[in-house]
């Protein structure tokens, strides 16, 4: 009975551990973006590796995506003659939800994963120590630059999902179904207003913080030598993964 109690003890202590780390590296990395000296080139080196490097992943993702959901939802209307909103459900769907989500969760397991790795190769390797010894701080060294691409970029790359999801699923209605192509482009810009876009680029950059800031803490805490590395890297993806569809709910409840 101890033993389970023990047990179930410990799986309240180490998730609160993690979410003490998570708000504390969070926090650390506000207060620091502010202070000189600012490294625009890091800053700039790490905006490559989240948005340029990020796009082919999501071009698949959102084109494929659009093409799936104007398939699906052709052949749903069709039973009822509402075949000329199809370019508008779309539209709504992946400006709203699905192209800052499926972002989100793309850049969660490749951006979030390589700064996992990378800061817990760094710890483990006693490089962040180094820092402390030099009169350097690691989180505005390594951890800024890695939160404040993550926030910029993701809102880029949901524009960019959008745009060639919606180009997705007019490949589908008009090249597979024969749907009329002015009707349908028509259609999809009628009923989109501009808080649904930009209530998706306001989840892109929270998503952004929540993704950089998991593979961070998860990176800057490792422990256990290479072994510990590629546990922060697999937790950071999942924690990542689970932490961006939760704040989706209440962000999703707050801007509609």
């Amino acid at each position: 009975m101890i033993g389970w109690l023990d047990r179930f003890g410990q799986v309240f202590i180490n998730a609160f551990e993690e979410l003490g780390r998570f708000f504390y590296i969070m926090a650390q990395s506000l207060e620091w973006t502010l202070r000189r000296p600012f490294d625009f080139r890091e800053w700039l080196r790490q905006m490559v590796r989240v948005g340029w490097d990020t796009i082919p992943v999501v071009f698949l993702t959102c084109m494929f995506t659009g093409m799936v959901l104007a398939l699906q939802t052709f052949r749903g209307f069709e039973r009822f003659h509402a075949e000329g909103f199809v370019g508008s459900v779309v539209a709504l769907s992946l400006t709203r939800e699905l192209a800052p989500v499926l972002t989100g969760l793309m850049a969660a397991g490749r951006v979030g994963s390589a700064m996992a790795a990378e800061l817990g190769s760094m710890r483990v390797s006693e490089q962040i120590d180094a820092l402390y010894a030099m009169a350097t701080e690691p989180v505005h060294f390594l951890v800024v630059p890695r939160v404040g691409a993550s926030i910029l970029m993701l809102p880029l790359l949901t524009l960019w999902g959008d745009a060639v999801g919606i180009l997705g699923g007019w490949l589908v209605a008009v090249g597979l179904f024969r749907a009329n192509s002015f009707l349908y482009m028509d259609r999809t810009f009628q009923f989109l207003e501009v808080n649904d876009v930009t209530s998706g680029l306001i989840k892109a950059a929270v998503f952004g913080l929540i993704l950089s800031v998991t593979g961070c803490s998860k990176g800057f805490y490792t422990t256990g030598g290479a072994e510990g590395v590629g546990r922060s890297t697999t937790t950071a993806v999942v924690l990542g993964s689970l932490y961006i569809l939760i704040s989706d709910f209440f962000l999703t409840k707050i801007l509609f």
